[in-house]
């Protein structure tokens, strides 16, 4: 055979493996974005990361999968927005996805049915590093996010949804639709909070926050305490949310508490305005928007605020 015709083999010969390689990876749930390797495991894909930098595409469809991150940066990132959904499995009775490496990105993902002994169950628990987090979905499970303390790294939330999250059933305590640890900066913008089933909708140690932009929607809550609670007071701003509290209640007391464990955080930089608070018609008991624990001060600028809700008292 003439070089010519090796050549023409080889050349016809890759171009009928490669069409075999790119559906071998179409078919596989994980692909690492930077090589095309496919995986059938959650787990191998951040394996393959490592100490590196990687984006793993998550097919659509229903994935029984976890996995930890232990080093690294990796992206989770849904193929198709809202259409992969890691549902009913933890890892080390934690998280669908466990993070504490040196930070991570999840979007569009969908995370359901976490449940775990502990009544903690999460869609992720982030352990220490950055995490941003956009066009989720969090519904069913005993927790949200959950946070270790970073005072040295920022979460971020954006353009995301918390359904049918929280419960107050384990001994431990309640858990939340989002807990975050003391972390330098908590982020939480242009999302959604709906039909909590105990705890609060946002609890954050953190000592930074900025919670812009929301709707804390408790209509259909049942069992739920606070919208949004600062155990230990933070500085930062909380502006331009929605916030109804609904009916059914295990503490209706306030929609916003700052220090009711006492001061961990300076509160006096704490700016809140510009966010429309009301009740649902069924709910007839009056309120505080925001209740305020010990000598810590909050900046309360102009709210609009229904007519049964005092806009600050002292506890």
């Amino acid at each position: 055979m003439s070089n010519a015709l090796r050549l023409a083999a080889a050349t016809l010969a890759l171009a009928i493996a490669l069409p075999a390689v790119s559906l071998a990876q179409q078919g596989a749930p994980y692909v690492l974005a930077e090589t095309g390797q496919g995986y059938s495991r959650l787990q191998d894909a951040v394996n393959a990361i490592g100490a590196g930098t990687g984006t793993i595409r998550v097919a659509s469809g229903r994935h029984a999968d976890c996995a930890v991150q232990s080093v690294g940066e990796v992206a989770f990132v849904a193929a198709v927005n809202g259409q992969a959904v890691f549902d009913g499995t933890a890892c080390e009775g934690k998280a669908a996805l466990v993070l504490r490496g040196r930070g991570a990105r999840v979007e569009g993902l969908v995370f359901a049915n976490i449940k775990v002994s502990d009544f903690n169950g999460a869609g992720i628990r982030l352990e220490k590093g950055a995490l941003a987090v956009s066009q989720a979905w969090f519904r069913d499970s005993q927790q949200g996010i959950l946070t270790g303390d970073d005072e040295s790294a920022t979460l971020s939330i954006d353009k995301s949804t918390f359904t049918r999250l929280g419960t107050c059933e384990g001994p431990g305590g309640c858990a939340h639709s989002v807990y975050t640890g003391n972390y330098g900066l908590v982020r939480v913008t242009r999302s959604r909070f709906e039909a909590g089933r105990g705890g609060h909708y946002l609890k954050s140690r953190a000592g930074k926050i900025d919670v812009s932009n929301n709707s804390f929607d408790d209509s259909a809550g049942k069992g739920t305490n606070y919208m949004i609670d600062l155990p230990g007071g933070a500085s930062g701003r909380i502006a331009g949310n929605w916030f109804v509290q609904g009916a059914d209640k295990e503490n209706h007391s306030a929609f916003i508490t700052v220090a009711p464990e006492g001061r961990q955080h300076d509160s006096s930089g704490l700016v809140i305005e510009g966010n429309d608070a009301r009740f649902v018609p069924a709910a007839t008991w009056p309120s505080t928007f925001v209740a305020v624990w010990g000598d810590e001060t909050v900046q309360l600028g102009q709210n609009r605020l229904a007519a049964k809700l005092t806009p600050r008292d002292r506890r």
